[in-house]
């Protein structure tokens, strides 16, 4: 047999202090392996904080089939890191940290008190019991030439080398919590493919709205609404109108579509129906009784429910032709076409696509260009809808690159 290097007296360095990167120390100091972390913030765990503020929505129960195909053209690269952590085996780490969790009526799974916190402060006393060492206000600048790693801290600079290297420092959203994407460049001038970082989860714009719809219903909520994009099923849900567009939920499910269908023809129309729960039929003989006085607007209120932001929006984006027929107002009000003409700025995206392309790692999540540097979390090429599968592929990820570390301590 080959010997082995002691993992005992390996020491390994991982750069972020998200998800991905927690998760890698975990697996490498459960090994006996020396773990130093920086994180460029005053704390760790930020981002995953702020997404929890609102309900940590930590994974998701649907059967593994759709949930892996949550992944689209990546789901193939995320396959095998579910494998060996899949949703399942998230939740019972997750009891391991001595958190319950529940299913909620949606199929998404939460922390039973349903907030972040609890569970990061177990995890970090699990991970400092184990000898992770955290250093916070460090911020990785790249290789010197000897190829150690240039650490910026308050009080200077440092020139750090280790046997193996994690790198989990997010994608290019939320840059105040600390994934800005200054990586970039470096990783590029070591010949590491990337593509480039595009919003994911984001809301979208439109051309303008008028000011009297803007100034109204800015922030006003769109329920029980469904989407289509081209000849797609339509989703049911709700968003928001902006001030300059629509955002929310419904519309960060259809995100990655909208923003390619944008970057090919520089512009998406969504088929946005009102009242999907009325066939359009019944909506034209609702509109086709007698009115009297009234105007178009109270018999829309009085027929069809209709009022508030979905009345205002289906007399913004119709004509007073459309308007004034019947059959092309119920049809208008089945299909009104919102045109959206580019994303939200990156830095307000929920998550990221583009970054390290998985055809430059190998199966250990290691770089071919950059042996002994692994990545994993959002900082790879990836998206996923929210819903739970943003963090369980981060966790995921970083178990596989701790995992491919001990590999190639081995080796």
């Amino acid at each position: 047999m080959t010997p082995t290097i002691p993992l005992r007296s390996s020491h390994v360095i991982v750069i972020g202090g998200g998800p991905a990167g927690l998760m890698a120390a975990e697996v490498l100091s459960l090994a006996g392996v020396k773990v130093d972390l920086y994180d460029s913030m005053p704390s760790v765990g930020r981002k995953f904080l702020l997404a929890g503020v609102g309900g940590m929505n930590i994974t998701h129960s649907e059967a593994y089939p759709a949930f892996v195909s949550r992944y689209a053209e990546r789901a193939d690269r995320i396959a095998p890191l579910l494998e060996d952590f899949d949703a399942e085996r998230l939740c019972q780490w997750i009891h391991g940290l001595g958190i319950d969790t529940f299913v909620g009526s949606s199929g998404r799974v939460f922390p039973t008190d349903m907030k972040a916190a609890p569970l990061l402060r177990a995890w970090l006393k699990r991970l400092r019991d184990a000898g992770v060492v955290i250093h916070t206000r460090h911020r990785w600048l790249g290789w010197n030439d000897d190829g150690s790693m240039r650490i910026a801290y308050p009080q200077g600079e440092l020139a750090l080398k280790a046997d193996a290297v994690v790198l989990a420092l997010g994608g290019g959203s939320w840059a105040r919590l600390g994934s800005d994407a200054a990586w970039l460049p470096w990783l590029q001038a070591k010949g590491v493919a990337v593509k480039p970082l595009q919003p994911a989860n984001s809301g979208f714009e439109v051309q303008a709205w008028s000011p009297l719809l803007r100034d109204k219903f800015a922030g006003a909520p769109l329920k029980n609404i469904a989407l289509s994009l081209k000849d797609q099923p339509p989703r049911l849900g709700e968003c928001v109108l902006t001030s300059g567009g629509l955002e929310g939920s419904l519309v960060y499910a259809l995100s990655a579509q909208i923003r390619e269908q944008i970057n090919l023809t520089g512009s998406a129309t969504l088929a946005l129906d009102l009242l999907p729960g009325k066939p359009v039929d019944k909506i034209e003989a609702a509109l086709n009784k007698p009115r009297g006085s009234r105007s178009m607007a109270k018999h829309l209120h009085n027929q069809l429910g209709l009022d508030g932001v979905k009345a205002a929006l289906l007399r913004e984006l119709t004509s007073k032709e459309t308007f004034a027929d019947v059959q092309q107002l119920a049809r208008a009000i089945k299909a009104l076409p919102v045109t959206l003409v580019r994303p939200r700025p990156l830095d307000e995206a929920i998550s990221t696509a583009g970054g390290v392309a998985f055809e430059g790692l190998d199966e250990r999540l290691m770089l071919e260009q950059v042996p002994g540097v692994f990545c994993a979390g959002e900082m790879l090429d990836w998206e996923a809808p929210t819903g739970g599968y943003l963090l369980t592929a981060c966790f995921a990820s970083g178990r596989k690159a701790g995992l491919g570390v001990l590999q190639w301590l081995r080796r």
